[in-house]
């Protein structure tokens, strides 16, 4: 799980860090066997990138966060993982919702700078089964933040993401953008005591270090949210913390010593209703309940 570490830094120092925080990856170039001016008009237009809408956490990364039927004058929510909760990891099979909170989060523009502090006033929902997700309501809406910050929240895709898709990894609490495509998917991914649900794998170029859970996945050709980022096998152990394995449907384990992972969120927007209130019992809706 990518919460800080030492090691984390010292290997930040020694490699540059990516060399400047603050500074996006470059956008990948659209390729293809048609002509120049074919594959321009046939090709997605990339969104650009940045840290506007991220926040650092006290030892994690986030995002503020709306719902594709989210309204301006909604609370705002944060993404974050369920283990970056500030009480602690939730136990396998818990879930928590609706628990009071104070928890403060540094807003970032675009260029990575903090802006602002928001404040949650609780817990929406929590847990590492299935998923590793937390999300907590502010005390401010969109249009608040807005109005003061000129900073909107990022969009939750409510779609399965796809293979080879293109994204980018941004982390608030390193000041740092990843930049790969999605690999393919995890039927199960185990790590220590905890199993997660068709996990997202990244290819190699997104090696995320301690400090990056929490930061959103973002499809680069709609710009919206299609993961958060939470884990990566960093020894080669198997299925042991910090060295998650892969199960298949048969039960067969895979060990990929450097990959790194992400909890897909298109389920989310099923399990709220307007006012962005947390309604598990919604049609659709298939995170784990209490």
């Amino acid at each position: 799980m990518r919460k800080p570490l030492v090691a984390a830094l010292f290997a930040l120092v020694i490699a540059g860090a990516g060399a400047a925080p603050a500074v996006a990856a470059p956008a990948q170039e659209a390729g293809g066997t048609a002509s120049a001016q074919e594959t321009a008009s046939a090709a997605p237009a990339l969104q650009a990138v940045d840290f506007a809408g991220t926040v650092a956490l006290s030892n994690c990364s986030g995002s503020v966060v709306r719902l594709p039927g989210s309204a301006d004058s909604d609370p705002a929510l944060v993404l974050s993982n369920g283990h970056c909760l500030e009480t602690g990891f939730p136990s396998p099979g818990q879930v928590i919702v609706n628990k009071a909170s104070s928890r403060t989060f540094g807003l970032l523009n675009s260029a990575g700078t903090r802006v602002a502090t928001l404040q949650a006033n609780r817990v929406v929902y929590s847990t590492m089964t299935d998923t590793d997700v937390t999300l907590y309501q502010l005390t401010r809406t969109y249009a608040q933040i807005k109005s003061s910050y000129g900073i909107n929240a990022l969009t939750l895709n409510d779609t399965h993401p796809a293979a080879g898709t293109p994204i980018k990894v941004v982390s608030g609490y390193w000041k740092r953008i990843y930049s790969c495509n999605v690999d393919g998917f995890a039927y199960r991914l185990k790590e220590g005591d905890w199993t997660w649900k068709d996990s997202l794998r990244y290819t190699s170029a997104c090696d995320t270090i301690g400090g990056t859970s929490g930061s959103p996945v973002i499809d680069t050709a709609t710009g919206k949210v299609v993961a958060v980022n939470n884990t990566g096998n960093e020894d080669g152990a198997r299925c042991t913390v910090n060295n998650p394995c892969e199960v298949d449907a048969s039960g067969n384990i895979t060990v990929r010593k450097g990959i790194n992972y992400a909890q897909q969120t298109y389920q989310i927007p099923a399990c709220f209703a307007a006012g962005n209130q947390l309604d598990l019992n919604r049609s659709g809706c298939t995170l784990p309940k209490p």
